[in-house]
């Protein structure tokens, strides 16, 4: 878990991000030998309850790390170290598998970004 503020205010100004309904994903590349940092969020403005924002950051947690085998192997390959943020924009709160479904689509979109950004 990423908990550094000035790592988290740098994955905000670099405006690399995208949308994979429900989920918002912001990231910014590093220079240390952490494969991957991170950061879950759910907003209070659309989730009242703690106890329904704490629920939707474990299904996301659960979901990345289920998931994340193919994202880590090809950051090692490409000898990288990323921080990233995933946020639940959503509005309701989904069942597991189709968060399940869209961390993978994330993770597989985030792995093409990364390398298009490599080759410019």
């Amino acid at each position: 878990m990423l908990k550094s503020r000035v790592v988290i205010d740098d994955i905000f100004k670099q405006k690399n991000r995208f949308i994979e309904y429900p989920l918002s994903v912001s990231w910014v590349v590093q220079e240390n030998n952490i494969p991957t940092r991170m950061v879950f969020s759910a907003p209070k403005r659309k989730f009242k309850r703690a106890v329904d924002r704490n629920r939707l950051k474990r299904l996301l947690k659960e979901a990345y790390r289920t998931n994340n085998k193919t994202f880590l192997d090809s950051l090692k390959a490409n000898n990288q170290s990323l921080a990233f943020y995933i946020g639940y924009i959503g509005k309701e709160i989904l069942p597991y598998q189709t968060i399940e479904d869209k961390i993978k689509e994330a993770l597989i979109r985030l792995i093409i970004q990364i390398e298009k950004k490599d080759e410019n």
